[in-house]
């Protein structure tokens, strides 16, 4: 793992260069450019707040909605943007897979910094918001550095596995989207975890999406730190899953310039 680690170091040049490569193809020849960034995060925030808020009174715990729905989609884009673009970043790459070597990771990493730098741009309108609302500024707002340091474990974990799984079944990349709707309506973004039965909720936090949101809407808008033995729990199985993961993907690596 340390040798890994050590050769992905040494890519770094590499791996930047590839992600300002994807952020400057991303917005090419387009009229709003970085603007799209935000975009999404925010039609998704008002198309929820008229659903979920104005016509079916679903409770925000006290916070306004807009807030409350855009405090877990702006992590929530992020989360779907690098799994969406890193699944399929092996095949976007396939003509420079078979000229060279070079650690295959480093095209996740690259999907990743362009993901995060456009998580960086839609959290400006989240500032925005919380000065607009009046929502306090308070250390527990910290959690949010190990409750992101997570969620891009987990986010980098299961597209390791996917990226490798679709080089050899397309089929993934089909059903990636249809995959993902379900998980984020199986995610309290567009709800509170309150509105979950007690009864039902410790299947319901098997999904680690479930702990990560919850804890960021806990930290922000509540001031109080996350659910620990949750976190605790969570962290260590996607430690555990991340390890994994990482394994069979450097493993499946070596015959991805042939099959792809």
């Amino acid at each position: 793992m340390f040798e890994h680690l050590r050769d992905i170091w040494h890519h770094r040049d590499l791996i930047l260069s590839l992600a300002f490569r994807d952020v400057k193809a991303r917005y090419k020849q387009t009229a709003l450019g970085a603007i799209w960034a935000l975009l999404q995060p925010l039609s998704m925030m008002v198309v929820f707040t008229l659903i979920f808020s104005v016509f079916a009174k679903i409770p925000s715990d006290g916070v306004p909605y807009p807030v409350f729905s855009y405090s877990a989609l702006v992590f929530w884009t992020f989360f779907a943007a690098v799994i969406g673009q890193g699944t399929v970043s092996m095949v976007a790459n396939k003509e420079l897979i078979r000229k060279i070597y070079f650690p295959r990771e480093t095209l996740l990493l690259a999907v990743f910094i362009a993901a995060a730098l456009d998580m960086l741009i839609a959290s400006t309108i989240f500032v925005g918001m919380l000065l607009y609302y009046h929502i306090p500024l308070t250390l527990t707002m910290l959690w949010v550095i190990p409750l992101l340091f997570l969620q891009s474990l987990l986010a980098l974990s299961v597209v390791c596995l996917l990226a490798a799984a679709h080089v050899n079944f397309r089929d993934v990349g089909h059903g990636l989207p249809l995959v993902f709707q379900i998980w984020m309506f199986a995610t309290p973004v567009a709800y509170p975890l309150s509105l979950i039965p007690e009864w039902f909720r410790p299947i319901y936090m098997l999904n680690p999406m479930a702990t990560i949101i919850d804890g960021y809407r806990q930290a922000i808008l509540h001031g109080r730190p996350p659910d620990l033995t949750a976190l605790g729990i969570t962290m260590g199985c996607v430690l555990l899953f991340g390890l994994v993961a990482f394994s069979v993907f450097k493993k499946a690596e070596r015959t991805f310039a042939d099959v792809i």
